[in-house]
């Protein structure tokens, strides 16, 4: 429960007793952490923009295309046939997630997360620009009604979410496509630009309203943390030991056992999400380093050691213990995520250049003409290489009369798929209890061969 400065008996730091809604207004501490975190998250900005524009293996770096259902990363091309692929690949993120967070806690959150990102190195300095310090934030609140400034900014706002609402559609649509769209008037394309529209108000209403309430509130990561860490994970926490007991500097009197923390409450009022970090670990805390570069600017203006507030595990700050460096999880987690990348890469090396599926027709099974049967098949074929090729289809043992393949030759581009009709038909001798096995036959006349089990369907007889 948060106490002292967000107010006795507040249950959450961005929370009113009342119930009302306590805007965070923190002040801005510059340091080491700051520095980096800046520098990291103007890249991460800069590559969310440039990743669509930077070209892999003639595709976007990443590349989501809905349309022709393939997906593009960092110059590899899936497709929906590569579910287990895909499978692998989100398992080896989210265990990579895991053994980040034993290793480093919520470094993620604080630095790395969109969220935290664009909130603190976006949309903030902005509203700093507009509106002032948090000192002049707080008088437009307790004002309250029509304020120029506040909507100056929320116009910037929207301008700047209308902007990352397209960035995100080119991940789906490509620049180009995204470029002739927003040449042209809305309602020729009414599909993308609902999207834009739903996404810029999301946006929008996240960074001018909902905020630090997306990482306390919402976010399940703060919830998982308490299973993912350990006492010797990395976490910004107060050294308990050098800094009780707490006293304000004025009050202290020469050997009274007061420690180095002198109670300025710089921590508190720099925390993004409006915590007391020396309370403890809390689920609220995104590791954002924000109160550690605040109490070490303390720590230097009254000439003692910085580092009161520091990155260091639990067992490190609250008994000075050294960390253990390798732990079950520490050792487990990379071992597990070693095994599915190894699995994942002898996948992708050993896959066919090609992929051919073969389908039933949507409608009846078979149709029955006199005293013959025609199947009609649906046979796809991905085309995984990077020029366009042509595919021939053939069944052993069905003569050319009984197969009827309206694309064949079939022409499949680079990076495509194609899905064309096949038709056999056979006599109703040919099937024995309403069945018949066959083998669809596809190569390209260049080394490439696959044979796909499929079973033709008929009449049972009497």
């Amino acid at each position: 429960m948060a106490t002292n400065e967000q107010g006795e008996g507040r249950v959450l730091s961005t929370l009113n007793e009342d119930g009302s809604r306590r805007w965070m207004r923190p002040r801005l501490s510059l340091g080491k952490f700051h520095s980096a975190r800046r520098a990291l998250g103007w890249f991460l900005i800069a590559f969310f923009v440039s990743a669509p524009l930077i070209h892999l293996n003639g595709h976007p770096l990443m590349f989501l295309d809905v349309e022709h259902r393939r997906f593009h990363l960092f110059g590899g091309t899936f497709h929906p046939t590569d579910s287990f692929l895909l499978m692998l690949l989100m398992l080896s993120i989210f265990l990579g997630i895991f053994w980040l967070t034993a290793l480093l806690g919520r470094a993620w959150c604080g630095w790395g997360c969109p969220q935290t990102v664009y909130m603190e190195f976006l949309f903030r300095p902005i509203e700093r620009l507009f509106e002032g310090g948090p000192a002049a934030q707080r008088a437009i609140d307790k004002k309250g009604g029509f304020n120029t400034r506040r909507f100056a900014k929320n116009v910037v706002f929207l301008i700047i979410a209308f902007a990352l609402a397209n960035v995100f559609l080119a991940y789906f649509v490509s620049y180009s496509t995204l470029l002739t769209w927003v040449t042209e008037a809305p309602w020729k394309h009414p599909g993308g630009f609902g999207v834009v529209a739903a996404t810029t108000g999301l946006i929008f209403f996240d960074f001018a309203f909902f905020r630090e309430q997306m990482c306390t509130v919402i976010c399940p990561y703060a919830r998982l943390q308490s299973g993912l860490l350990d006492r010797h994970s990395l976490v910004v926490g107060y050294d308990v030991l050098r800094g009780e007991a707490r006293k304000r500097k004025a009050k202290r009197t020469e050997g009274d056992g007061s420690g180095d923390c002198i109670d300025c409450k710089a921590c508190v009022v720099t925390c993004p999400t409006g915590i007391d970090i020396r309370d403890g670990l809390q689920l609220e805390c995104i590791a954002c380093a924000q109160c550690a570069d605040a109490c070490d600017t303390i720590m230097t203006k009254i000439g003692k050691p910085t580092g009161l507030i520091r990155l260091g595990s639990q067992e490190t700050l609250e008994k000075h213990a050294e960390p253990k460096k390798l732990r079950g999880r520490t050792v487990i987690y990379p071992l597990v995520i070693a095994a599915l990348m190894g699995v994942l890469a002898y996948s992708v090396n050993s896959k066919a250049n090609a992929d051919v599926t073969v389908l039933r027709q949507l409608a009846a099974p078979f149709v029955e003409t006199g005293d013959t049967v025609r199947n009609q098949l649906r046979v796809k074929v991905v085309n995984r290489l990077d020029e366009d090729r042509t595919f021939t289809i053939s069944v052993p043992g069905i003569s050319k009369e009984q197969l009827l393949a309206p694309q064949n030759p079939l022409a499949v581009t680079k990076k495509g798929s194609v899905t064309t009709p096949v038709f056999i038909t056979l006599p109703k001798s040919a099937f024995t209890a309403g069945v018949k096995e066959v083998i669809v036959h596809v190569e390209d006349g260049k080394g490439f061969k696959m044979d796909v089990p499929y079973r033709l369907l008929g009449p049972k007889g009497d």
